[in-house]
């Protein structure tokens, strides 16, 4: 492009002064060429900003030409812009169907039977569901809280709608986990109490036990010491019998004795 236009400024500086209406011709016939060459200009020379300014060399304009001729206007004047990145897509068609749905409308389809339960998930006094409408095909991810619709979200397809699905089971599983714990711990204390009446049932049993033996060592040890002193008499009258009876046996082997005395010897018989 820079050649042709020193070649067309050499051109205008040699010619006569008797083609001044030519040279004027030429030197509109440029201009309206530079405008036109700037309009199909590559992007890369647009860029003023990125890369700094382009600048084209024009031909001087002899002092002899007149501005004022009639010389008929070729092509408008375009202004050059730069140009401008293209415009990207925000958001994904997905999250795009995805959209707000009204409570009063899910619980009216429900209470006509006109919704289809693809998934539900339920934790404590939390629930979510997928629901779907076939007449209309459109998919409802329902957030449930003590069996009442709490939150909607609407989706045209299900590749849509099974995220918000999942959405509402998690935030289901968190506003239930306090739940979940609090009945745990109820069931510890109720086995702790458990626990604790048995073993104090357990002492009492025990204590009673120990109570009752006791008893029964008191009158077994009272009864000991009845025998004792009752085998203690015994053991005296047993002697004071014994006594008697040496005594007795004495006084008979003596009376024994002396009525073998009084019997005569006779003679045996041969």
């Amino acid at each position: 492009m820079l050649a042709v236009l020193s070649f067309r400024r050499t051109h205008c500086m040699t010619a006569g002064p008797d083609e001044g209406f030519g040279q004027g011709a030429i030197v509109k016939n440029l201009l309206s060429r530079r405008g036109s060459l700037l309009d199909n200009a590559p992007s890369f020379l647009l860029r003023q900003k990125a890369n700094g300014s382009i600048r084209v060399a024009l031909p001087e304009i002899p002092e002899d030409a007149h501005s004022d001729e009639d010389v008929p206007n070729t092509a408008p004047v375009t202004r050059v812009t730069p140009l401008r990145p293209a415009a990207v897509p925000s958001q994904s068609t997905s999250v795009q169907a995805l959209q707000a749905g009204q409570l009063a409308e899910v619980e009216w389809l429900v209470q006509q039977g006109s919704l289809s339960t693809f998934r539900t998930f339920q934790s404590f006094a939390y629930r979510a569901g997928l629901l779907f409408y076939p007449r209309e095909l459109v998919y409802y991810a329902v957030l449930y809280h003590e069996d009442a619709v709490w939150r909607v979200l609407k989706a045209g397809d299900i590749d849509a709608a099974e995220p918000a699905f999942r959405h509402f089971v998690e935030q289901a599983m968190r506003l239930a986990d306090a739940d979940m714990r609090r009945a745990h711990l109820e069931a510890h204390n109720e086995q702790f109490t458990r626990l604790i009446e048995e073993s104090e049932a357990q002492i009492d049993r025990v204590r009673t036990d120990l109570q009752q033996g006791s008893t029964h060592d008191q009158q077994v040890a009272l009864k000991q010491q009845e025998v004792r002193k009752e085998l203690a008499q015994l053991e005296g009258r047993r002697i004071a019998a014994q006594a008697q009876l040496n005594k007795l046996q004495r006084q008979l082997h003596q009376l024994n004795a002396t009525v073998n005395d009084s019997v005569p010897h006779l003679p045996s018989r041969r």
